[in-house]
């Protein structure tokens, strides 16, 4: 379910479709967008849902080439993330807090993409984006708990030749350069089959400096580790001028798009397509503002190389009288990632002393024995990680006869996802290190750092280490040693070590349907049965947690307990469920999602609608957790959340000039999945359902043409906030299980609790984060002529709201919201005789329009170097494109 209703691209059979309801609803003046958001070709003005759709003269206007800049223009869309292909989209403030699904339904054509970190998706020859608000449950799925964005792309055509390329240099204002040249053909083969292929390359400069830190953290402290413990004789320097580079951020992609059209007989159509793209962006896509402008301390590298292809096949046809879709669809990405992880080894470091074996690991001895002799090495975290997805998704629909006095069409889906995940806390060399020193070792009297010791370290009633004679570690280390032989590395470099398999099946059977009680008057209907099952295997831990006998299993020997570092071969070690005897964890759910609609139209080009309908996020498994000083627990499934939409709106035009759309509604969050760390957990979380939250809002969109001026708005004003209380998650010691607190007092802690644990999770009325109460852009066109050329001028705002960017609010106040802001683009250009020439100008000011405030380990952890995520900074260009 984490998609839903005609999974096939938009069938080609449809034109015909697209054109009618296009000449029904001719607008002298305004053109007429066609969706099928419905899964029927018609104008946008007849859907009655809140929607958007930016065509393609949008979307080239306005420079848009992926996730980013269309979320941008599309004011109920905030999203949150570090970077392309590592961002997610969000509607109307519904911000997941937890729970393992998206709530974000992300199309390309009518196949998913759903999930987090969707990958940022080329959008060239594209025909638009349609961007559905509210829970759309009932055609789209799970994955649709908040909205769905949908790219459509430009289909093959049978009767005519077609070639087009646009090239493009640019630059961002104090940055680099970078261009693009893409490209598409669309031949006619023969009377019953056409090709359509699309080509791109894209080089995007960077505008984010990572700048020497010259000795110093990004806080104005010396840039130095005291490596655990208060030993003058231990520290290490950070220093990143190897890597520092002006521009670092910038992106490299290339990919395409082949698509066949076959029409073996009349009435019938075979749509095979293939879409791929490899994308290599380096550094952040934010900055600090504790460093500069623009400018950040990186001390290792940070990468995301993604790449994906996407397998469609839809067949379009009919049998008698009924319309039958079968859609099928196979989607394989792989993303390698790189990640600085310093800021975490930084705040590992100010815990004071006790941490030495966290941070001081040796190698480049000399000598043997009690003699031996070794040099510190860098302790710096990084991450890296290597996560394969690959779906299958399979949907047939059937519809009923046009001549019926009513319309309903049926469906079943099926999928099937399959997630690796590999992921790596590291630390280089860890895995080929001589020893470390023991806990204590650093301050111990006598201690000598580096060497092998021979005694284990104790500490005494004052907590003052000494060396326990009583405890020979080694027999042939030295009486005043420190240093224990072997790694703490769990398997390769990683300190930390995350190895799972994923696997989610999707089954659902849904019917929507639609009956005229009046010429004017239509009643619409939709359910949705759905059935889902989750099951996780895998690991996830340090080397300590590989160990342990009680929850790790060996897979070679069966036996509890895994030795370390683990082999090369996945999954050799499980700690999933070690209440399970294959270790796995598993979740089953099934339910039903619905709507209703009402919609009046009430003239030709004047519509109002009421819409109710449902949403839901599946829920899943949580793993036991060990307490300490109290042993295993067992931490219950959460279960699914749901959304319930209701809204009235209405879509209008006013003498062929002005076109008003808008839409109030008020949405009910309930069973809200929130992740939580759980008190004496060693920092393990879980995710359990919390709560509710409500959201007011009203969207907008208008145009108004006044001769040769073009004048295009649209807004959104969205009040999100939590109804009662978040009661915290604490061990039951007469359950020997985690529950959430029946009562709970803000500013009290649960008792007992070590470190203290707040009762409050989250407050009543607190605003749900990264969504600005409101979003809105304005843009004025002039089309003019020039002698023979045609031509235009154009500026745009863009404007919003500060955001709240954590739903606890302790953490949202280590965050700080991000400010509102307004931004101002300026194009202009001309065209002859099929080509175009465009000049562009983006946030002409150079202003710092704050989108999101992001940290790449625990906010708790990692504020102090949190990332301001903005808009982007200045950016111009010239674009050449010709078309035949």
């Amino acid at each position: 379910m984490l998609s839903a209703g005609a999974l096939g691209q938009e069938p080609v059979a449809q034109a015909s479709d697209s054109a009618e309801a296009a000449a029904a609803d001719s607008e002298t003046g305004l053109g007429v967008i066609v969706v099928t958001a419905t899964r029927s070709a018609q104008s946008i003005q007849k859907v009655p849902i809140s929607m958007q759709a930016l065509g393609a003269e949008k979307l080239a206007e306005r420079q848009v080439k992926g996730l980013s800049d269309f979320a941008t223009l599309l004011p109920s869309v905030s999203f949150e993330g570090i970077g392309p292909g590592r961002n997610t989209a969000f509607f109307r403030g519904i911000v997941p807090a937890g729970g393992a699904y998206a709530s974000v339904g992300y199309y390309l054509d009518d196949m998913p993409i759903t999930g987090t970190e969707v990958p940022d998706i080329h959008a060239y020859d594209l025909e638009r984006v349609e961007a559905l608000s509210g829970p759309q449950g009932t055609l789209y799925g799970a994955g649709s708990l908040a909205g769905t964005i949908r790219l459509i792309t430009n289909k093959p055509t049978l009767d005519k030749f077609e070639f087009g390329y646009d090239v493009e240099a640019n630059k961002y204002g104090k940055g680099d350069f970078g261009g693009q040249f893409e490209s598409y053909i669309n031949v006619p083969v023969s009377e019953t089959l056409a090709v359509r292929a699309m080509g791109y390359y894209r080089r995007d400069g960077g505008y984010i400096d990572n700048t020497p830190n010259n000795g110093r953290l990004n806080n104005g402290a010396p840039a130095v580790y005291t490596l655990g413990d208060n030993n003058p004789n231990t520290f290490f320097n950070l220093d990143n001028s190897d890597i520092a580079k002006d521009d670092y951020n910038s992106i490299k992609e290339f990919g395409g798009r082949l698509q066949l059209l076959w029409e073996p007989v009349e009435g019938w159509a075979v749509n095979p397509s293939i879409t791929a793209q490899k994308q290599v962006s380096n550094g952040y896509f934010g900055y600090d503002p504790r460093v500069g402008d623009l400018q950040v301390h990186d001390y290792d590298q940070t990468r995301n190389d993604d790449r994906w292809y996407q397998a469609a096949l839809s067949i379009h046809g009919h049998i008698g009288d009924w319309d039958i879709v079968s859609a099928t669809g196979y989607f394989k990405r792989r993303q390698r990632t790189l990640n600085d992880y310093t800021y975490y080894t930084v705040t590992y470091d100010g815990f004071g002393p006790g941490y030495e074996s966290y941070l001081q690991f040796f190698d480049n001895c000399t000598g043997t024995g009690a003699a031996q002799r070794c040099s510190l090495i860098d302790p710096t975290q990084f991450y890296h990680a290597d996560t394969h997805r690959n779906k299958f998704t399979q949907e047939l629909r059937i519809s009923t006869p046009k001549d019926w006095p009513f319309d309903v069409t049926l469906g079943g889906f099926y999928q099937r996802q399959k997630n690796e995940i590999n992921n790596s806390y590291a630390i280089r060399g860890l895995d080929t290190i001589t020893g470390y020193t023991a806990t204590g070792g650093g301050d111990v009297p006598g201690g000598l750092i580096g060497v092998p010791a021979m005694y284990g370290i104790a500490y005494d009633d004052d907590g003052n280490p000494f060396f326990d004679t009583s405890d020979i570690v080694n027999p042939s280390g030295n009486p005043l040693g420190t240093m224990l032989y072997g790694t703490p590395a769990v398997k390769g470099d990683a300190f930390y070590f995350v190895e799972q398999n994923q696997l989610y099946h999707d089954t659902a059977i849904f019917a929507e349907g639609h009956y005229n009680i009046t010429p004017t008057l239509k009643l619409t209907g939709g359910i949705r049965y759905f059935w889902t099952d989750y099951a996780v295997k895998g690991f996830a831990g340090v080397a300590a947690s590989a160990a342990n006998t009680v929850t790790s299993l060996f897979v070679p020997t069966g036996e509890m307990g895994c030795p370390t570092p683990l082999p090369a071969e996945r999954l050799q070690c499980l700690n999933t469920n070690f209440r399970a005897a294959d270790q796995t964890g598993r979740y089953k759910e099934d339910g039903e999602t619905h709507k209703i609609a009402l919609d009046w139209q009430i003239t030709p080009d004047k519509m109002v609608y009421a819409n109710y309908s449902t949403g839901f996020r599946p829920g899943g498994f949580n793993r036991p957790l060990r307490i300490r000083n109290f042993g295993a627990v067992d931490v219950a499934p959460f279960e699914s959340e749901t959304l319930t939409n209701y809204e009235l709106g209405m879509k209008t035009t006013w003498g062929g000039i002005f076109r008003l759309n808008a839409a109030v509604y008020f949405e009910k969050w309930d069973n809200i999945q929130y992740g939580v760390v759980v008190s004496g957990a060693q920092g393990a979380g879980m995710t359990g359902n919390a709560g509710k939250a409500e959201v007011k809002g009203i969207e907008y969109d208008a145009d108004l043409k006044l001769g040769k001026v073009t004048i295009s708005t649209s807004g959104a004003y969205n009040d999100a906030s939590l109804s009662g209380n978040f009661c915290n998650f604490a061990l039951d010691r007469a359950t020997s299980s985690i529950s959430q607190l029946s009562t709970c007092t803000l500013g009290e802690d649960v008792p007992d609790s070590n470190p203290p644990t707040p009762q409050v999770a989250a407050a009543d009325g607190t605003r749900l984060p990264r969504q600005p109460k409101f979003k809105g852009t304005t843009s004025v066109r002039y089309d003019t002529e020039l002698g023979d050329y045609s031509a235009f001028f154009q500026g745009a705002a863009l404007y919003q709201t500060g955001a709240t960017q954590d739903l606890n609010v302790d953490n949202n106040a280590l965050l700080g919201n991000t400010k509102g802001f307004v931004s101002f683009d300026f194009s202009g250009g001309v065209k002859k005789d099929g080509w175009s020439l465009t000049l562009f100008l983006q946030n002409a000011f150079d202003k710092r329009g704050q989108l999101t405030k992001n940290t790449f380990c625990s906010i708790d952890f990692c504020a102090g170097s949190s990332r301001t995520f903005t808009i982007k900074p200045q950016f111009f260009g010239i674009r050449f494109g010709q078309k035949f």
